[in-house]
């Protein structure tokens, strides 16, 4: 008879839920989830949609979930990389690139999970054309809302309103350097900051036009060592394993307020 690693024993959304309870996450919470898939390292039954259903699970009916929904190709053509696209191509991308819309505009390098979230039924998404976030639960609506096109993971934003109903960012299988949360401390934090014009296709009246987006200069290249000094400094972080993935559960309040400091304290 084959013998089985039980180590390698594929995963479900059963089993799933009660690690995630255990590793404290609870009924009722705001939680917003960055995740790979891939980083389990385990079958998967029901792949994304296990995970999607598990989170949910989690939670329960009175809790809500949250996730980046972002766009970041529904933008000029201009400073594209990787790839770029030859120029001759600007205008033609310009007149033609379709406007934002939430129900149909997919997320770009968000991932399996964050795609399947999107697509199910009750999911709310917010309008910002790239920074968009989506939410399923009581607080969805509030959540989704009046997202400000200008600075938008600003004070008008999804992320500020986590910051306020005390939300816990649920990091699986991805390190800080994907803790969106950890912008808001950027808008927060008192250091010389460079502002840019981003542009991106809307609907106005039903009408497609470019609009201009006006936002500090994003940068997470320090994320990984923020996050690790706010887990040694703080102990704040909740850290396990589901199959392989490193599985993180932040609070985004303290973190934000950690970042304040810690960016006016390491950056110019």
């Amino acid at each position: 008879m084959e013998r089985i690693n039980e180590s390698a024993w594929p995963v479900t959304r059963t089993s799933i839920a009660a690690d995630l309870s255990a590793l404290g996450v609870t009924l009722g919470m705001t939680l917003i989830v960055h995740s790979s898939l891939k980083s389990m390292n385990r079958w998967i039954v029901g792949g994304a949609s296990a995970i999607v259903l598990a989170l949910e699970d989690a939670i329960g009916e009175e809790g809500t979930l949250v996730m980046p929904t972002h766009t970041g190709d529904l933008s000029d053509p201009a400073p594209w990389q990787n790839p770029a696209v030859p120029e001759v191509w600007w205008q033609l991308i310009r007149d033609e690139m379709p406007a934002f819309q939430p129900d149909l505009t997919p997320t770009r390098a968000m991932g399996a999970v964050v795609e399947c979230f999107r697509k199910q039924d009750g999911t709310l998404r917010s309008c910002h054309p790239q920074l968009s976030f989506a939410a399923r639960g009581p607080q969805a609506a509030y959540i989704t809302s009046d997202h400000s096109l200008a600075n938008g993971l600003g004070e008008q934003s999804p992320l500020a309103k986590l910051y306020e109903l005390g939300a816990s960012v649920l990091l699986f299988g991805v390190d800080h350097g994907n803790n969106t949360s950890i912008h808001l401390a950027e808008y927060r934090a008192k250091y010389a900051k460079k502002h840019v014009t981003n542009h991106a296709p809307i609907l106005v009246d039903g009408r497609r036009e470019w609009a201009a987006l006006e936002e500090i200069n994003l940068d997470a290249d320090d994320f990984d060592v923020l996050g690790q000094a706010f887990e040694e400094e703080t102990g704040c972080v909740k850290l396990g394993k589901i199959g392989d993935a490193v599985i993180r559960i932040v609070p985004v309040r303290e973190l934000v307020d950690f970042g304040v400091s810690w960016m006016e304290q390491h950056r110019e």
